[in-house]
């Protein structure tokens, strides 16, 4: 708790087994409620989640990075969280700068802050790929230019929102896929909320999460017609789902698409180990 505000961490998590102690043994005392959110892992993702003591929903089946924020956001405000920071279970951002986000909110800063990796060049040091760079470059500057805000990069796995802003944003409406977290943050802008952003390192490693250069080109595109919509939206020429004050929210009623279970259905997966899997520490 900060300031009197809850603080909730939530994990989407696939295949995360290997990152995923070492990721949690790293969030700070502050934290009132940790979620872990699976989205049907083939490894022991859910097995060690248990273990640590986590709050645990399991998907029913692969239904991407979109809809599982969707999950734990919702989980989330039900719990009473008044600020919800993501992080992602790959170990590839220090969850060490929890406490941060959470206090630039908490504090009544920003509506929102994000944790940069292109804030203090820590990106390439840190083993990004050039090509994801260059890209993340890019897509930056084009949309600084048509949505009207100066941000470092809009691309970062590591953010922190308010109760109301994700009460508010018609999530519901927003892409199951990875281009969920770029909507997200047009959708922010578009009503209103006020963005900060601090520096973050980053880690690149063999067990970091990465989307394939195929996904990678399918959510720059993405990211093109979200912003050309906010565009046509705010100058009035088209309106979209997702920029609508009255599109499907969070509280929307919703098909019963997971559970939530301290022995959540794991027949599918192999017989776990007796111990914990080993974790990687700093990428060796």
């Amino acid at each position: 708790m900060i300031n009197g505000k809850r603080i909730a961490v939530v994990l989407p998590a696939y295949n995360a087994e290997k990152t995923l102690e070492k990721t949690v043994s790293e969030l700070p005392d502050c934290v009132d409620i940790k979620i872990l959110v699976d989205d049907k892992s083939s490894d022991h993702t859910v097995v060690v989640a248990r273990k640590l003591g986590l709050q645990l929903f399991v998907h029913d089946r692969n239904y991407g990075y979109g809809r599982n924020q969707q999950t734990c956001y919702r989980e989330a405000l039900a719990r009473g969280a008044d600020i919800v920071i993501m992080v992602h279970p790959d170990y590839q951002y220090t969850p060490l700068l929890v406490t941060a986000l959470a206090s630039m909110i908490a504090y009544d800063v920003y509506d929102v802050v994000l944790a940069s990796r292109i804030l203090g060049g820590s990106a390439l040091r840190g083993g990004m790929p050039r090509y994801k760079y260059l890209s993340n470059r890019l897509l930056t500057a084009f949309e600084n230019i048509f949505l009207g805000v100066k941000l470092s990069e809009y691309h970062t796995g590591y953010r922190a929102f308010s109760r109301e802003v994700l009460m508010k944003l018609p999530l519901v409406e927003n892409s199951d896929d990875f281009v969920f977290d770029n909507q997200m943050l047009a959708q922010c802008v578009h009503f209103g909320f006020r963005l900060g952003e601090i520096s973050c390192p980053t880690k690149y490693f063999q067990e970091a999460s990465s989307i394939s250069f195929r996904r990678s080109v399918k959510y720059g595109l993405g990211v093109l017609v979200t912003t050309m919509q906010f565009a046509l939206q705010k100058y009035g020429v088209a309106r979209f789902p997702i920029f609508s004050s009255e599109g499907r929210t969070l509280g929307s009623s919703v098909d019963p698409y997971y559970v939530a279970s301290a022995s959540a259905d794991d027949s599918h997966l192999p017989k776990p180990e007796t111990t914990t899997p080993k974790v990687l520490q700093d990428g060796n």
